[in-house]
């Protein structure tokens, strides 16, 4: 058992996700989906921009703007300005989705999950956009969640968190899936949310319900868990000077009102330092 992780922002999302380390400004950034919110932490700092939609998941581009998936497209959106360049629908004329879970790829695309807002049975997907297309990869997905990648790139990772079980896909040379994908763990703690894999490509998982992430490694088997203080950890990230630190973002969706009172680490932000060696997330190439 690892130490537990710690709240570093106790802003109570109603669906914190999407944690992103920026490796250029050595910055925390993640979402609370269903407010339409983006945070940062910048210096011990917390700053908020408002959207007018779902957002989820973000990639980095450069030192000044984000890739951000949303419920109808994937934009650039400028930090310095709050300008936003819409670069290709998602789902656009399907108004039953949204985004979810996404990461970029260690080839410059940028992976990215939808579902239904109700989380319909099969409404969603995982699409791979890369150097300008959009591509679905996998359908009749629920709930998707957990993509990250093998750190020198052959290998994907995803699930369909109604279904427990984590899948890992080959890639090609341009990081596209190769094969049909099969089981890497089945989860029997919580449900699978969201998933990053450090530099010796071990795949950390937010357990859903379970109050962990729970790290394995690349054979699947499970090394250790670090304890979060939170009945819905979310999503995980490497950050920090050193990507030693773990951050976890948390919910509070579907909790009542005491609950929320009675454990303020419900929806907030955490992390647990010296957790693992994580590695720079790469960026996205347009």
């Amino acid at each position: 058992m690892n130490r537990p992780a710690r709240i570093i922002d106790p802003t109570q999302c109603t669906l914190g996700e999407g944690p992103l380390w920026h490796p250029g400004r050595q910055q925390l950034f993640w979402f609370d989906i269903v407010a339409h919110r983006l945070y940062t932490l910048d210096h011990g700092q917390r700053r908020m921009w408002q959207f007018d939609r779902f957002v989820s998941a973000a990639g980095w581009i450069d030192d000044n703007s984000l890739l951000i998936a949303s419920e109808r497209d994937l934009f650039r959106f400028d930090l310095t300005t709050g300008v936003r360049e819409s670069l290709v629908p998602l789902e656009a004329d399907n108004p039953t989705t949204r985004s979810n879970d996404g990461r970029a790829d260690p080839h410059g695309g940028f992976w990215i999950g939808t579902m239904g807002k109700q989380a319909e049975t099969g409404a969603g997907a995982i699409h791979r956009y890369f150097r300008g297309e959009l591509r679905r990869l996998f359908a009749d997905i629920s709930i998707s969640n957990s993509i990250c990648f093998a750190p020198d790139g052959d290998r994907a990772y995803f699930c369909d968190s109604v279904t427990g079980k984590i899948m890992q896909v080959g890639l090609d040379d341009s990081g596209w899936p190769v094969g049909a994908p099969d089981v890497f763990v089945s989860v029997d703690t919580g449900s699978p949310d969201g998933s990053v894999t450090d530099a010796a490509g071990n795949l950390w998982n937010a357990q859903w319900g379970a109050g962990r992430v729970a790290c394995y490694a690349p054979d699947g088997r499970l090394l250790l868990s670090v304890p979060v203080a939170a009945a819905q950890p979310s999503c995980p990230a490497f950050g920090g000077a050193d990507l030693t630190t773990l951050y976890v973002t948390t919910a509070g969706e579907g909790l009542d009102s005491a609950e929320l009172a009675r454990n303020p680490g419900n929806g907030a932000t955490f992390a647990a330092e010296g957790a693992g060696q994580g590695r720079p997330e790469p960026g996205v190439i347009l």
